[in-house]
């Protein structure tokens, strides 16, 4: 139910928004990736979150064109 709830959310939000948000979440996932690689991660759940979040993200983009 809870990511149900998310995905409702987001599709409120304008293109505009989950642009930017689509870019924060971008570069989040690349500073996880590269703090995984030194070693500094520990919680590797969250780079599984942020790549839903990132796929969320996309799949709304497209429903939209």
């Amino acid at each position: 139910m809870k990511d149900k709830e998310i995905f409702e959310q987001l599709k409120a939000k304008p293109k505009g928004e989950l642009d930017k948000e689509f870019a924060e979440y971008r570069d989040r996932l690349w500073s996880l990736k590269t703090d995984l690689v030194a070693g500094k991660v520990k919680n590797v759940k969250e780079i599984k979150k942020v790549k839903k979040a990132i796929a969320r993200i996309l799949t709304i983009l497209r429903q939209a064109k």
